[in-house]
């Protein structure tokens, strides 16, 4: 019997904070869980496509141990809607560009969710955008993530 690979997209706006950081988080912890667990991340939009993750995402990834080195920015692909068996927002805003992406690709219902309805204690929030903030809230953001991502990679 084979075990397919489940896969999962992290979606956040330009792809240089919050999912790359999600991405990072996810591969590490099934890793550690033993499951294959295809990851990859992506944004709304191309404004930032090909660039490294923000330095600052880096900086608090690789503090808890994440390595966001092989990482750069893409936007979200209509062919992403295929591929990945979950797309994942990080907020209500990716949520709602996400499920209205598919509807107008005319595409099948597919698992479209908030990553913080992964979690347990704190589903319905978003996880906010750290860009114009400092290195606090870069690391409140990776805590959320972490709790996100943690229910995620547990429940597929």
């Amino acid at each position: 019997m084979t075990i397919r690979q489940v896969s999962v997209l992290f979606v956040c706006t330009g792809n240089i904070c919050r999912s790359p950081l999600a991405e990072a988080v996810a591969r590490a912890k099934a890793a550690a869980l033993g499951k294959q667990v295809l990851v990859d991340s992506a944004g709304t939009g191309d404004w930032h496509a090909g660039e490294r993750p923000d330095r600052r995402a880096v900086t608090a990834g690789e503090a808890r141990g994440y390595d966001l080195s092989d990482q750069s920015a893409r936007a979200v692909e209509d062919e992403d809607f295929r591929r990945f068996d979950h797309l994942v927002a990080l907020d209500s805003g990716h949520l709602r560009w996400l499920s209205a992406r598919r509807a107008a690709l005319r595409l099948p219902e597919r698992s479209i969710t908030k990553l913080m309805d992964w979690s347990v204690g704190l589903a319905g929030r978003d996880v906010p955008d750290p860009y114009y903030g400092d290195a606090a809230e870069f690391e409140a953001a990776l805590d959320l993530i972490e709790r996100g991502v943690e229910g995620l990679v547990a429940r597929v």
